[in-house]
């Protein structure tokens, strides 16, 4: 008969499992660890076009797991996509660029903005831009003899029929090899600092994607981008309709991240992950060191409700008044729209598994209540310190309304902005390319608040109120009444 882990050996899973990068873009997926939510199937299709995520959700994961071989093999099998095996797949954009990639960096797109006509003329940049790159990325010799990226462009621009006949070429040497070409496109935010530039470069994005899908059979694009750049880029393209019926959102459900996290445990090499798949069903061994859960361990509420009562007891507190572990923690975790990033649920677990061995060791729980308050305001100032990275804008507008308390009259919070002369502050940040790419109207306080909900930092309430989630809330040292109090935060 096996035994029920020990707390110290659930503690121990629950500070190793999640990993010690809690960022995309330092945290590789791995097969072991690689998690495949039921809600992201369809966004892995490669026929999607654009993949609608909020920071964190997994853009920037799906992007690196889709360019492995091995990680496409894992999700084929999972979500039975058998195409996504056979695919040749390069990445159209992401973070960095520079001589070996197939896009350039940052800095050497903001000199070709520079350099671009303005009005119509910039449209055709964006468009020639996007062509370039996709030639480059497919590795078509004509293109690639230029090395500078603005001969790149101009011979784009100069050669249209040539564009269509190396395009013609490809999908025939794709469909004739029986691998579809699938390029990627990921962090579109930092294209550039002025947000109406990134409009207007998404916007060519998405009209050359489109081409791609209905103009060939083996040619596929796939776009990740966060849901608010989504909305501002125009749509004033042909067929601009059909780029919103083909797409899809990564969401995660509260069963979808705590499967991920159980995933995660019962893939954790050592004895306790062994007693952990022992007494939470039947794991089936995939026979290279993977193990994938049973179905309600990953997907039944109820299931899942005991499995971490196990670990965490099921109050957060003496009784049910305090409200139940398995809500609470995902409950304090959302942003304004309802999502939480998995990377913050992952390290609000580590952090409390962390604070519980070091302040409750001798807990009849591997997550002791407090801890996992503590973790909340631990993980809110990760997912404050990633829209600070992200946009930084927004984080610099909240950041106005420290040590005061919400919910909020409208008018209050535009009246702390003007008199802090918020949108001179702003333009002056944006002047650095550094900074992220800024709000659509700068000094339109009123659009601020509505695009601070859209990315689900700000709610509002229903008599029209401001309202920050905690997992904002607590870091910018935002009081509410009634509201879960900021904890005193822990050493480490």
């Amino acid at each position: 008969m096996t035994h029920e882990p020990t707390p110290d050996e659930y503690r121990t899973l629950l500070l190793q499992a999640p990993g010690s990068a809690f960022d995309a873009d330092t945290e590789q997926p791995d097969l072991l660890r690689m998690f495949t939510p039921s809600s992201h199937r369809r966004a892995l299709d490669p026929d999607v076009t654009v993949v609608l995520g909020a920071r964190g959700t997994g853009k920037t994961y799906w992007t690196k797991a889709l360019a492995s071989e091995e990680l496409r093999r894992v999700a084929a099998d999972s979500y039975m996509i058998p195409r996504l095996r056979g695919l040749t797949v390069a990445t159209g954009h992401g973070r960095g660029g520079g001589a070996d990639a197939a896009y350039p960096g940052r800095r050497v797109i903001r000199k070709l903005v520079q350099r671009a006509p303005e009005g119509e003329g910039f449209r055709e940049f964006c468009e020639n831009f996007w062509c370039a790159v996709i030639l480059t990325a497919l590795r078509d010799p004509a293109t690639l003899r230029h090395t500078d990226w603005q001969e790149r462009i101009d011979w784009v621009a100069d050669h249209p029929e040539a564009y269509d006949s190396a395009l013609a070429a490809k999908d025939d040497e794709a469909r004739r090899d029986g691998r579809p070409q699938l390029l990627i496109f990921d962090a579109l935010e930092h294209l550039h600092q002025d947000r109406s530039v990134i409009d207007k470069m998404v916007s060519a994005l998405f009209a050359a994607a489109l081409d791609l899908r209905l103009g060939y059979s083996s040619l596929r694009a796939k776009i990740f981008v966060r849901p608010d750049m989504y909305d501002s880029a125009p749509k004033d393209f042909a067929d601009a309709s059909k780029l919103g019926a083909n797409r899809a959102e990564l969401t995660w459900t509260t069963e979808n991240l705590y499967g991920m996290l159980f995933h995660r445990l019962g893939n954790q090499p050592g004895p306790e992950a062994e007693k952990f798949r022992a007494r939470t069903g039947q794991w089936h061994s995939q026979g290279d060191g993977r193990y994938t859960a049973p179905v309600d361990v990953i997907a039944d509420p109820d299931r899942q409700e005991q499995v971490f009562g196990a670990m965490a007891g099921p109050y957060m507190g003496a009784n049910h008044r305090k409200g139940y572990t398995y809500t609470w923690l995902p409950n304090h975790l959302q942003d304004g729209n309802g999502q939480i990033s998995p990377r913050t649920m992952l390290r609000a677990v580590s952090k409390a598994a962390e604070v519980t061995r070091d302040r409750h060791p001798g807990h009849e729980y591997a997550l002791h209540h407090d801890a996992i308050r503590q973790a909340v305001l631990d993980a809110s100032q990760i997912r404050v310190d990633e829209i600070k990275e992200d946009i930084r804008w927004a984080a610099t507008a909240v950041e106005k309304l420290s040590d005061l308390q919400v919910p909020m009259e409208q008018s209050v919070v535009i009246h702390i902005w003007s008199t802090a002369s918020l949108a001179s502050e702003l333009r002056k940040l944006l002047e650095d390319s550094e900074n992220g790419s800024g709000p659509a109207k700068v000094d339109d306080y009123f659009s601020l608040i509505e695009e601070l909900t859209k990315v689900g930092v700000m709610t509002r309430r229903a008599s029209g109120a401001v309202d920050l989630p905690d997992v904002y809330r607590l870091a910018f040292n935002i009081g509410r009444k009634g509201g879960v109090s900021r904890p005193k935060r822990t050493a480490g």
